[in-house]
């Protein structure tokens, strides 16, 4: 089986090719093939890998490889949220465009392989003529109120009419927030939601832009990657229908998320953060759900993790145990 793994080379991107390498499988064919396509070079575990193909560069410079005829696509690679709104000609690029040029690429091929998209819970937003309800469901109508979130909308649109017309077999995965992400924040508007469990616990003070009573949907990276894989190894009669399911995602508040990582890790931990509001930040996460279901993947088995707690934990296990994670990640823990 050969694969492609668009923005394999990020976090979520390159836990997601660790996971299928470690498995060996994917929807019972063997995976001999991994090409990752981004635009840095993966980890360097990854590229020991012989079943690894990089390749660096635009998406939109690399339409030969799309059509080169693939039995499976992760389409993960975007420009985030706050980028989008900072840079408009550059959200259209990476997301719009770019999926496009994905999209013919496979038409191209003409082989029809199964695609999964990550989308986002920023598909849905709040509209005069659209209240959105406390918990956006599978099948509450999405009215975006960031380019991003417009971005995601739109791929999901064309991924339907491309599996309509039988070009590839294509599923649409609404992320929620992925947290906790290693590393350093990024341009997502997002990216306190890891910022302030992650730094707290590398001996990093942190602001938090937003509100205590901020509420979000939100996922660890290990359910994450769960997801997408139990996506694209369901068939069409369980995914019930061609448009976009909702992936589960644990509904806390900003409150309760220090709270969590007082219980797991102290007080002087937990006071590392402030809170200083950024109304450009706040402004945006104003706009997103404060919470989701997701009906659809659970009638996949998917469930959302068990407690915010039970993420932090995951965290500090993943620092001890997993590539990818600086080596003073935990050093403000006593």
């Amino acid at each position: 089986m050969r694969l492609l793994i668009t923005g394999g080379a990020g976090f979520v991107g390159a836990r997601l090719a660790r996971t299928l390498l470690k498995k060996g499988e994917l929807n019972g064919q063997a995976i001999t093939e991994l090409a990752i396509a981004d635009l840095f070079p993966p980890p360097a575990d990854l590229l020991k890998d012989p079943r690894v193909r990089a390749h660096t560069g635009t998406m939109l410079a690399q339409t030969e490889l799309f059509a080169s005829g693939f039995d499976g696509v992760f389409h993960l690679a975007s420009a985030v949220s706050g980028e989008c709104e900072l840079d408009f000609d550059l959200g259209l690029r990476s997301n719009l465009d770019s999926t496009r040029a994905l999209l013919e690429g496979l038409r191209r091929a003409g082989n029809a392989p199964r695609l999964v998209f990550a989308s986002s819970v920023a598909v849905f937003g709040p509209d005069a003529g659209n209240p959105m309800p406390e918990r956006v469901a599978d099948l509450t109508l999405p009215s975006p109120q960031t380019s991003y979130g417009t971005h995601k909308l739109m791929s999901e649109y064309l991924i339907a009419d491309f599996t309509r017309k039988g070009f590839i077999d294509g599923r649409s995965a609404r992320l929620m927030t992925v947290t906790v992400r290693p590393g350093k924040p990024n341009g997502a508007a997002s990216s306190f939601f890891s910022g302030i469990i992650r730094e707290p616990l590398a001996g990093v003070e942190t602001v938090c832009p937003v509100d205590a009573t901020v509420s979000h949907p939100v996922s660890s990276p290990g359910n994450t990657v769960r997801g997408l894989i139990t996506v694209f190894e369901a068939s069409r009669e369980a995914m019930g229908g061609r448009l976009a399911l909702n992936l589960p995602g644990l509904t806390v508040r900003v409150g309760d998320m220090l709270q969590a990582l007082e219980d797991v890790a102290g007080p002087a931990v937990r006071q590392r953060v402030r809170f200083e509001r950024d109304e450009r930040v706040a402004g945006i996460v104003a706009g997103w759900a404060s919470g989701a279901t997701a009906e659809r993947a659970h009638a996949l088995g998917l469930r959302p993790n068990a407690s915010f707690k039970a993420i932090i934990e995951e965290y500090i296990a993943d620092c001890q145990q997993l590539p990818g994670y600086p080596a003073d990640a935990l050093r403000g823990l006593s």
